[in-house]
């Protein structure tokens, strides 16, 4: 055992719990690897399925903003009238919808540091709430910079697609972990092909459905408001529910020793 080791382990920084014991029957109280050691006890084999619910939603919210625009992103780009010719609306449609995947593949070691670090539940939390605000915005938007400036954050503030897989581990027995990213893996998928169907039947409602929307109703004048606003309500939805995931959603890493136990550190 290191110096540190030692030094930590005979005092432990303030508002911080410290649990290095690797037995399986460690129970103390206030360290989130015991608080979750516990619960998968009283699970007693059985299959998690209110987690997995929430993974499973959680999920879905976070997959349909990726190609809910996809159905109607060519009729976007033309309505900015930026492209000079018709021919070239579909390379600014490419860059619109680039510009999510640009902004993950920027911050994605990150967020799952931060969910290292802060734990799960903020992450997943924050996630969602950039899902709320900013995919209105995009549907609001008026201008090609304003749609591109959304989507760009919109990835970039996304960090939801590694901290729900390490979630969906956490909360599983080790004879149902597969079946956990599996949820995941699932209804990533379902989601993905979900979107562009959201999208489609629910764009230019002023025109689709003029007996229902009106044109001088905010769905007329912002006609790519209505499938953004409802992925925002149901990311509302997870949103709120975010209050009841379980403790393993705590803090897992030390940072000023950085040391990784199966039981890791809570910070309050």
């Amino acid at each position: 055992m290191s110096s540190l080791e030692e030094a930590l382990l005979q005092k432990p920084p303030p508002s911080v719990v410290v649990c290095h014991h690797e037995a399986a029957a460690c129970h103390h109280e206030g360290c989130p690897g015991c608080a979750m050691d516990r619960r998968k006890e009283s699970l007693r084999g059985r299959i998690p399925y209110k987690e997995l619910f929430f993974v499973a939603a959680t999920t879905l919210a976070g997959s349909l903003p990726i190609t809910c625009l996809f159905p109607f992103m060519y009729f976007m780009v033309r309505d900015f009238n930026i492209a000079k010719r018709e021919e070239d609306i579909g390379s600014y449609a490419g860059f619109l919808a680039a510009s999510y995947m640009i902004g993950r593949a920027i911050t994605s070691i990150f967020w799952g540091i931060a969910a290292d670090r802060l734990g799960r539940k903020p992450v997943i939390a924050f996630s969602m709430l950039s899902v709320v605000i900013l995919q209105i915005f995009f549907g609001l938007s008026t201008k090609y910079w304003m749609a591109i400036a959304a989507r760009l954050l919109l990835g970039s503030l996304n960090g939801l697609l590694g901290p729900i897989k390490a979630y969906a581990i956490e909360v599983c027995q080790t004879e149902h972990q597969a079946l956990g990213i599996s949820v995941v893996n699932t209804v990533w998928g379902l989601g993905v092909v979900i979107g562009p169907g959201l999208g489609g039947y629910l764009a230019q409602p002023a025109e689709k459905y003029p007996q229902t929307f009106s044109k001088e109703s905010v769905f007329g004048r912002f006609p790519y408001l209505l499938p953004c606003l409802v992925v925002s309500i149901f990311a509302a939805i997870v949103l709120i529910s975010c209050i009841w995931p379980p403790v393993c959603t705590e803090a897992l890493y030390h940072p000023t020793s950085g040391l990784h136990s199966r039981h890791m550190f809570l910070w309050n």
